[in-house]
């Protein structure tokens, strides 16, 4: 789960690391009032929507007046904003944040993630802040510090303040920073992270650190275990099919392919995208159905993939284990009833109740139903069908 720039923001001052002063705005009405509030000669007005290149796209901008941060405001909220993250159609600005600009004399990169390979978190911190940390690790790896944590003990204070003197940090700003680095790791921890960054801090050239840019990851698996932080969900900033999907148990996300899937199994889903592409189609979206599937779920399922216009052909790829297969074929058979096939659909069936499942299908008679023989052909069906 992801949140907002102004979230995360609260978030690191809850956790003692200081950010510049900022008002949150609605409307463009609201802008002049709260430059007023901030108090501050120059305001940076910054869209809040969950895609980057914020910058480049012209919705992070220094506005000096109440009027001018009205008009830019105005602006943002009249014209979606479209980046390389966001596709041609761009998002829809709902929030704006609008901070204090400092005097910035140095930048930083502290970030946060799980280190998959060795199964701890490990923080990052990077004397080149302000840019990508991928942008980074590409163009200068050596750049980059770290420190591996165990969860249980949070990262220590000598692994801190080494990394705050890798980073050139000099007394008090030293100090700062290591504490800095030591709230972050805690929060990451207390609030089950996948991703906690700060880009940049800053030194300011009055000498404060601070925190101008975050960005915050959440663990939906342990959301349980913080109503806190599932309350700042933003259903406006997600893929309606993908909410849809949630709510029926799915796990759903959306490609720019144009051949659907549904799969039972995150692993065999994914190789299933993987054959599409080696016999040259293009997945329009990644879905498993799980192995406990029951019709109703794979009828909303078929609803999900249809709906997406870009959809040309679908591939089902069921391996029955605790998932049987006639449970797939009376949905199959359902499903061309209640949402109708309007686009090739192939069918690839193994494991239990397979045969029974295959009769089915063909007591049906579904014209739009094919029928593989095995993966391979599935894939060579499905992508000569579109």
């Amino acid at each position: 789960m992801k949140v907002h720039e102004y979230q995360a923001r609260a978030l690191l001052q809850q956790a003692g690391i200081p950010v510049p002063p900022s008002q949150v705005i609605e409307s463009p009405e609201q802008a002049a009032k709260a430059f007023r509030a901030i108090g501050a000669e120059t305001v940076v007005v910054k869209a809040q929507v969950h895609a980057g290149g914020r910058g480049k796209a012209g919705y992070v901008k220094l506005v000096q007046s109440p009027n001018e941060a009205q008009r830019e405001a105005a602006r943002m909220f009249a014209q979606p904003m479209v980046s390389p993250q966001t596709g041609p159609a761009g998002v829809k600005v709902r929030r704006i944040l609008m901070a204090q600009a400092v005097d910035i004399a140095r930048e930083y990169y502290v970030g946060i993630v799980v280190d998959r390979a060795r199964r701890v978190p490990v923080l990052m911190a990077s004397a080149e802040g302000g840019v990508e940390i991928e942008e980074v690790a590409a163009r200068n790896p050596d750049a980059i510090r770290k420190a591996w944590f165990d969860p249980h003990l949070g990262l220590l204070p000598f692994q801190a303040h080494a990394l705050a003197a890798a980073l050139g940090l000099q007394g008090h700003r030293r100090k700062a920073g290591a504490e800095t680095m030591l709230r972050l790791a805690r929060l990451f921890l207390e609030k089950d992270c996948s991703l906690a960054e700060i880009n940049p801090l800053v030194v300011t050239t009055t000498g404060e650190l601070l925190a101008i840019d975050a960005k915050f990851n959440f663990d939906d698996n342990a959301l349980f275990r913080h109503p806190e932080i599932e309350e700042l969900f933003d259903a406006s900033e997600e893929n309606p099919a993908e909410l849809q999907a949630r709510e029926h148990n799915l796990n759903y996300i959306a490609l720019e392919g144009n051949i659907g899937c549904l799969v039972n199994g995150a692993g065999l889903a994914m190789a299933t995208m993987d054959i599409i592409k080696l016999h040259g189609g293009r997945p329009a979206n990644f879905l498993d159905v799980g192995g406990s599937v029951t019709p109703e779920g794979a009828v909303e399922a078929f609803r999900i993939i249809l709906a997406d216009p870009s959809v040309k052909a679908v591939l089902v790829n069921i391996f029955g284990g605790i998932a049987r297969c006639d449970v797939i074929a009376d949905a199959l058979v359902t499903a061309a009833k209640e949402v109708g096939f309007q686009v090739p659909v192939v069918v690839r069936l193994e494991g239990t109740n397979v045969e029974q499942a295959r009769h089915k299908l063909r007591e049906a008679a579904i014209p739009q139903l094919r029928p593989a023989a095995d993966l391979t052909d599935a894939a060579r069906q499905v992508c000569a069908a579109v």
